[in-house]
């Protein structure tokens, strides 16, 4: 069974791009290479991948999704910095 994962990208801009997949190696090549995928991050490249969680139900991760998306900068960075202190 494959996971989905709720990710947050830092472009090149210091920005943050947060989505969910089901396929996280595809989509940061998509990210960072394909001409025509994800026209936030193709102007912003390269991109980082610094924070994920994984969930067992496409939906959950969509909801995690928006509840990051709805997040404040600082809220975001916090959110990176506890994920890497585990």
């Amino acid at each position: 069974m494959s996971l989905n994962i709720t990710y947050i990208l830092k472009c090149n801009d210091w920005t943050f791009y947060t989505w969910s997949t089901n396929n996280l190696e595809k989509r940061l090549l998509q990210h960072n290479n394909n001409k025509s995928w994800a026209r936030y991050t193709k102007i912003r490249r390269p991109v980082e991948l610094v924070y994920f969680e994984e969930f067992e139900i496409l939906n959950e991760a969509r909801i995690r999704e928006n509840q990051i998306k709805k997040l404040s900068r600082k809220q975001k960075i916090e959110l990176i910095e506890n994920k890497s202190k585990t």
